[in-house]
């Protein structure tokens, strides 16, 4: 079995952060999403993965290189405009071959992985099988019908009437007649080849199409609230951990990480929180579900519940910061200027919540 893990969305969700990096590689709980999706395939079994990039293809590559990190095979493939999930499956079809593949959403998140279910489709051998979750909101999802016997009934891509609540988690796994069904199916409104309409025709040219649901919790990261969340999942399975230096000063509380070279100065840090390399925390209180990356200065200040991206400084800021997604290199600081006011310098599509 071979892997293809899609990795080509702009992210337009989380811009401004993703003008200037890929979606897929913002971390959680300090490690990029995309690594995940990777360490899910490979503690299954796949050795051989494709990743389907566009744009940000350049980051990607750098960030990920050939596989050999994880001891695996990695192939890139580039989507030239990304025009569906079914397209990009056909952009694939020379790397996958006749093999059975695992199709991830980069994006995604899974508490439990995916070996489960790649042994369950190994065994039972369908055409294909999708992994479904119940939601509170289907019409924003795909949604499965399903018959009595787990069988797929009927896919719909973002119904306004949901027969179900059972959405499509971003795993699925197919054989090659996938590659048939998608050459035959229409482009959507979208102006998308859409995965669901593709495993509908395969429902309908009689093909064994399998469900199972999702162990455990499943996150897609496409909006802040949602990255926020698999932040807290994430931190929630994590152990303590000291490998920087804290001083006498400081007091560390329930799961935290320190990583090697960090310095905690005279701050107290609640956990769960990871704090990366070479950061210092001085004189500041960090609170539950924060991330804090490598090279960050975090001073005279309080946060919590918060991702803070790669060589960022916050220092000396009035209040406490929350529910926030700060990206690399960025500033926060006090700005002393006469009259007191609110100073800002943003990019397309920024927002500011000031209390």
């Amino acid at each position: 079995m071979k892997g293809l893990i899609l990795s080509g969305g702009k992210g337009t969700r989380l811009r401004p952060l993703t003008y200037t990096s890929a979606k897929q590689l913002i971390p959680v709980a300090n490690k990029p999403i995309l690594f995940y999706g990777i360490e899910f395939m490979r503690d299954a079994g796949i050795s051989e993965i494709g990743i389907i990039v566009g744009d940000t293809r350049a980051e990607i590559m750098e960030r990920v290189g050939d596989g050999s990190l994880w001891g695996i095979d990695i192939e890139y493939i580039h989507q030239a405009e990304p025009l569906g999930l079914a397209h990009a499956v056909l952009t694939a079809e020379k790397f996958i071959g006749d093999d059975e593949f695992t199709m991830y959403l980069g994006d995604n998140l899974l508490r439990a992985g995916i070996t489960s279910i790649v042994n369950e489709f190994k065994k039972i051998k369908p055409h294909c099988m999708i992994l479904l979750t119940p939601v509170s909101n289907p019409s924003q999802f795909g949604v499965a019908e399903l018959n009595d016997d787990g069988s797929v009934k009927k896919l719909v891509e973002k119904p306004a009437e949901p027969k179900s609540n059972l959405a499509l988690v971003g795993v699925y796994l197919f054989n090659k007649k996938i590659f048939e069904a998608s050459r035959k199916i229409k482009p959507s409104f979208r102006g998308e080849l859409e995965i669901t309409d593709a495993i509908q025709q395969l429902s309908d040219d009689g093909h064994n199409v399998h469900s199972s649901i999702v162990e455990g919790w499943w996150k897609d990261t496409g909006k802040l609230d949602d990255m926020l969340e698999a932040n807290r999942l994430v931190l929630d399975t994590l152990e303590k951990k000291i490998e920087g230096r804290v001083d006498e000063a400081s007091k560390i509380e329930g799961r935290v990480i320190v990583g090697p070279n960090s310095r905690v100065i005279n701050s107290s840090i609640r956990g769960p929180v990871i704090i990366g390399r070479n950061a210092v925390i001085e004189n500041a209180f960090v609170g539950p579900y924060t991330s804090i990356a490598d090279k960050c200065h975090i001073s005279d200040c309080e946060l919590e519940h918060s991702i803070i991206l790669e060589e960022s400084i916050i220092r000396d800021i009035p209040g406490r910061l929350t529910d926030s997604l700060i990206g690399r290199k960025a500033i926060i600081e006090k700005c002393d200027i006469k009259p007191q006011a609110t100073r800002v310098m943003l990019g397309d599509s920024s927002w500011v919540g000031l209390g």
